[in-house]
């Protein structure tokens, strides 16, 4: 007999999407997983020519981008959706495939807050399935709550907000459990931070798998979270839909030009998120050295275990003028910034080291 699922009625989220942080002084903003480097020269002339052009509309294919993203992921042109950053694509997506208050949406928790907030918006169920040890997806209690009412499961690696990622041949071996029909999202927002050799490429595994769909966006690692652009790699069937569900020209001309600019610029760009990555273990090094161990990070942030003190956590980063993002009762999730800004959230972390 199956076990029951973890399943609770139409959740809402347990916190809000925009941190309560963005409203209050901040030297050091490391609360939203942005990238602290500003656009480059060239991409910052390619957003002033498209400001330029403001009186018109956007082309509302995106050809241009749509036909970059195709070359340099080595996929048709078909099998790509674009949308307002990855949840943008994701609210597509839902709309696609839920058509019913009893159809239930399945991830692992805590995973992205976006999740419950975008089920709820499409009138499904969430399922929630915790995080298993190491703060990693338990895939064979997420492969175990999928039901007959079971429309899209979604594995958000690496998962937010705790950084861990599930090894590839794991993952493959989950997609293969799953039943047809059932569409498996593979959020990938912080593919680009991934050094991990175990970790799949979600695009190389799309390859006879009809019902797998694969997101990404521009807002992370490319540094355009200020102009929303997303998409999502599928196979043609389930993109053409979730393009179908797109609201028109809601891809603004600047969001394409800063995108087209970006992938032009790619080496440059990832050269900046081998620093981040550099910043990245630096910092998870400093916190297990003060006995505040992260878990295992692939993406460009750390989640610090804390439960109760999380909020107090919070409240001493905010005191010493630094946004990270609490999650009470739970965790903190600290986005990587500069040396300075991870520096001072390191000295706050000191007076929560464990006492000897």
């Amino acid at each position: 007999m199956r076990p029951p699922r973890p399943t609770r009625p139409r959740p809402s989220p347990s916190h809000p999407l925009v941190p309560p942080s963005r409203e209050e002084p901040a030297v050091h903003l490391l609360a939203a997983n942005e990238n602290p480097y500003p656009p480059l020269p060239s991409v910052a002339e390619a957003l002033a020519d498209a400001a330029g052009r403001a009186n018109r509309y956007p082309d509302r294919a995106a050809t241009e981008l749509t036909d970059r993203l195709a070359e340099r992921l080595g996929v048709p042109a078909a099998h790509l959706a674009l949308g307002a950053g990855s949840v943008g694509v994701l609210q597509h997506l839902l709309q696609s495939f839920v058509r019913a208050d009893t159809d239930e949406v399945l991830y692992a928790w805590p995973s992205f807050e976006a999740y419950p907030h975008l089920t709820d918006i499409a009138r499904g169920t969430s399922v929630r399935v915790p995080l298993g040890p190491g703060a990693v997806h338990d895939l064979d209690a997420m492969a175990a709550a999928v039901g007959e009412h079971t429309r899209v499961v979604i594995v958000c690696n690496p998962n937010n907000p705790t950084g861990t990622t599930v090894p590839g041949a794991d993952l493959e071996r989950f997609l293969d459990r799953m039943p047809a029909g059932v569409l498996v999202v593979l959020d990938e927002a912080y593919r680009e931070f991934v050094t991990d050799p175990r970790s799949a490429d979600g695009v190389a595994l799309l390859a006879g798998r009809p019902d797998l769909v694969v997101v990404r966006t521009f807002s992370k690692a490319y540094g355009l979270a200020g102009l929303r652009i997303g998409y999502a790699v599928a196979h043609e069937p389930v993109a053409a839909r979730i393009r179908a569900a797109a609201v028109p020209f809601g891809v603004n001309a600047a969001a394409q030009a800063g995108a087209v600019a970006s992938l032009a610029a790619e080496s440059e760009l990832l050269s900046r998120v081998e620093e981040l990555v550099k910043e990245r273990e630096r910092t998870a090094l400093a916190l297990t050295d003060l006995g505040l161990a992260p878990a295992h990070s692939e993406a460009n942030f750390l989640w610090l275990g804390l439960g109760e003190r999380a909020a107090e956590f919070g409240a001493a980063c905010a005191e010493a003028g630094v946004a990270v993002r609490a999650f009470p009762g739970e965790g903190v999730r600290i986005t990587i910034g500069t040396p300075e800004a991870n520096d001072t959230a390191l000295a706050v972390a000191a007076a929560f080291a464990p006492r000897p």
